[in-house]
């Protein structure tokens, strides 16, 4: 695979065949990308909705400030943070690598008394915002990770997280969205799709020493 190739490829699409999917096994593709995303200590704060169901994204469209790729799309994903992270969440982490990995609880425990004192340090804010970072990792990475797959996308902060929350019902599920990524296929008649790429000359982005 040429990797430049696929990365000049993608754009942010702005208008979707709404007629054509996405596969079972391209979504097992997304789904399996954004948990092998990297974050921060490997502490999972986020999680991914995919939203097939159109009835459901035509009710966000007007939270979304109108942008119709949320309803054009294949599969809207909607990137969420957890609302807080406690104590338990990081037990349970290291619970997790003490099965897999089979590493003592006396190697494992000095780390995960450090990263409970981090995160209790704290403010929730904070906190939340800590989530939403690891949040940005993962659209970069489920962007390349679409562009290598053929698959085309929109990163979107345009929309209102409170008004998404409520449709989705997050907050039941201890959840705040705080990034969109609709994605499928690229209409044929997407002007944005022939536009070249503006970017600054590769000795003015990159430094080095």
């Amino acid at each position: 695979m040429d990797t430049i190739k696929q990365l000049k490829w993608r754009y942010a699409t702005k208008k979707f065949n709404a007629d054509k999917k996405l596969s079972q096994t391209q979504l097992d593709v997304v789904k399996q990308a954004f948990n092998l995303t990297a974050t921060s200590f490997g502490l999972q704060t986020i999680k991914l909705i995919i939203i097939e169901d159109k009835t459901i994204r035509e009710s966000l469209v007007p939270h979304s400030y109108y942008q119709k790729q949320v309803l054009e799309a294949s599969h809207l994903l909607v990137l969420c943070i957890q609302n807080d992270v406690i104590k338990e969440d990081v037990e349970a982490y290291y619970d997790n690598i003490q099965e897999i990995r089979q590493t003592s609880v006396a190697i494992l425990d000095p780390y995960k008394q450090d990263l409970i004192k981090m995160m209790t340090s704290m403010t929730l804010e904070q906190r939340q915002q800590w989530s939403t970072n690891q949040a940005f990792i993962a659209l970069g990475n489920l962007m390349t990770v679409c562009a290598f797959e053929g698959i085309d996308s929109c990163p979107m902060e345009g929309f209102v997280p409170s008004k998404y929350d409520e449709i989705l019902h997050l907050e039941d599920k201890g959840l705040k969205s705080v990034l969109l990524l609709p994605i499928g296929y690229r209409a044929d008649d997407d002007m944005f799709a022939d536009f070249k790429k503006v970017r600054k000359p590769l000795k003015e982005a990159v430094i080095e020493l």
